[in-house]
């Protein structure tokens, strides 16, 4: 069980996307809110990688103004804030937040170097092996066994030279301690106010479909991959496959039957309905309501 955040929990609006930077807000997110994102961090050194994604999370406009409408989310200018800040901050305070980033620095640095300590400890004891099993040989092959033993000193050598010895590792100096780049800045510039009235997203004309489905206890993602606007979920996304392919329509709308086939096809031969839904006119007895068909084509 993650630990629940204090709410309502900022989303970073940066150039019109959607984003959190947090894992345990991702997670309280995705765990009671059924709100999963879309993964979108890339490693450093291989930006161009595209399989294993991390941090930050883009949400989908509908899903950050689901959250801002149940008060569990507020919509922050993050350039905005940080920029007025970073420039209230007081000297002693971005002091007290260097120090903090600097300790942690030197706590990842002592596991580094218990790390190569332990490898380093658990090479000599091969190397101590190696020696104690070629001991009762013969004395022809005492000429090789010298040579080995050379290649045997000088790769000892060569782990003393690349290891921080035990003795040391308390001691690490400040040059060596490691970089932290912190993902959140919570340390550094205390917690905004959420703002008054909220901050509510733009959302495309499919959002009445969105809001109604993610009231009936379903999980949606985007649904480009099977060419609809999303992909309705029993649960969470990591333990079922998706139920529906969901299109959604205004109340009026025309649109082509052959649309109507290709939907429920496609949805068949992926294992899916296709469902078309919209929101009814607001001049009925409720308000707000929104109807929902699904279509499977059946064989002959």
């Amino acid at each position: 069980m993650g630990s629940i955040p204090d709410l309502p929990v900022p989303i970073s609006l940066i150039s019109g996307r959607y984003l959190l930077f947090s894992i345990d807000v991702v997670t309280y997110l995705r765990r009671e809110h059924h709100i999963c994102g879309v993964l979108i961090g890339t490693l450093p050194q291989i930006p161009q990688q595209n399989v294993f994604l991390g941090l930050p999370l883009e949400l989908m406009p509908e899903e950050a103004r689901l959250l801002v409408e149940k008060g569990v989310a507020y919509i922050v200018d993050d350039a905005e804030v940080h920029q007025n800040g970073l420039q209230s901050i007081a000297d002693q305070d971005r002091h007290r937040y260097l120090q903090s980033l600097e300790q942690e620095g030197r706590k990842a640095a002592l596991v580094q170097a218990g790390r190569k300590e332990q490898r380093r400890e658990e090479a000599l004891k091969k190397i101590e092996k190696k020696k104690a099993a070629k001991q009762p040989e013969s004395p022809q092959s005492q000429t090789p066994s010298h040579t080995t033993n050379n290649q045997e000193e000088s790769e000892e050598s060569l782990f003393n030279s690349e290891s921080v010895s035990t003795s040391s590792r308390p001691s690490i100096a400040v040059e060596a301690a490691l970089g932290i780049t912190p993902a959140t800045s919570d340390g550094l510039m205390p917690k905004n106010a959420p703002p008054s009235p909220p901050i509510l997203p733009e959302v495309p004309s499919s959002y009445p479909l969105f809001a109604h489905l993610h009231s009936e206890g379903y999980f949606l993602s985007p649904g480009l991959r099977f060419g609809c606007q999303y992909l309705a979920y029993p649960g969470d996304p990591l333990r079922f496959h998706s139920h529906f392919l969901t299109v959604s329509a205004d109340w009026d709308e025309e649109f082509d039957i052959m649309n109507l086939v290709v939907g429920g096809r496609l949805g068949t031969g992926v294992k899916k309905a296709f469902l078309i839904g919209g929101a009814e006119p607001s001049g009925d007895s409720s308000p707000g309501a929104v109807r929902t068909f699904s279509f499977e084509w059946a064989g002959m």
